[in-house]
C-alpha cells in the first residue's frame, strides 16, 4: 500500500502539477479538465481509464459534454499519496495532447 504523503510532499508534488489543487476538508487534489467537445473529453477518459486500470488506481471523476471533473485520492491510505500525483501527472500530459 502507498503511504499517505506529508504535506510538505503534497505541495511540493501539487508545484510540479498544472491546476491541481487540494480539496477543502478532505485529504484529496481536483482539477477540472474542459475540452473542445465531448468526443475529446471521452477520449481523454478512456485513456485514462487504461492507465488507471495498469496502476489499479481510479479515478472520483463526472462528466458532462466537454467537462471532466476529476478528484483523486488513495482510499487504501486515507489521503493522497505517490499514486495520485503519478495518475494527476499522466492526465496533464493526456490532455495536453
Amino acid at each position: 500500500m502507498a503511504e499517505k504523503l506529508v504535506p510538505e510532499e503534497l505541495n511540493d508534488g501539487l508545484d510540479v502539477l498544472d491546476g491541481w489543487a487540494v480539496v477543502d476538508g478532505r485529504s484529496a487534489i481536483h482539477k477540472t479538465f474542459k475540452f473542445e467537445n465531448f468526443k475529446q473529453a471521452f477520449a481523454f477518459m478512456t485513456r485514462v481509464a487504461d492507465k488507471a486500470e495498469q496502476m489499479n488506481h481510479h479515478p472520483e471523476w463526472f462528466n458532462v459534454y466537454s467537462t471532466v471533473d476529476v478528484t483523486l485520492t488513495t482510499h487504501d491510505s486515507d489521503g493522497v499519496t505517490v499514486l495520485d500525483l503519478e495518475l494527476a501527472g499522466f492526465m496533464d500530459e493526456t490532455a495536453a495532447g
